[in-house]
């Protein structure tokens, strides 16, 4: 399978709610590699590598999130260069 990236940007009420936590816990089930971060702007930002059948689960779980999370926008961006990242981390 053919290995992608993606660059995606999550808005709404995904700060405070464990919704990082619960994506890392999600791209590790799927085999993704990247990271997460908060971003002072109160969204979510996410760096993804995996098969593009993976990088679209994990796409349509961050449209709900974790069960407290809130989402009202996601944009993602395919990145041109895939990155060569071993495991999927939580960045603060």
């Amino acid at each position: 399978m053919k290995t992608s990236a993606l660059h995606v940007r999550i808005e709404g009420r995904v700060q405070g709610v464990g919704y990082r936590n619960s994506l890392k816990d999600m791209a590790v089930k799927l085999g993704i590699r990247g990271w997460v971060r908060n971003r002072g702007d109160g969204s979510v930002e996410v760096h993804m590598v995996g098969n593009t059948e993976a990088l679209q689960s994990l796409l349509a779980w961050c449209q709900n999130g974790s069960p407290l999370a809130s989402v009202s926008t996601i944009h993602a961006t395919e990145l041109d260069d895939v990155p060569n990242y071993s495991a999927f981390s939580l960045l603060t």
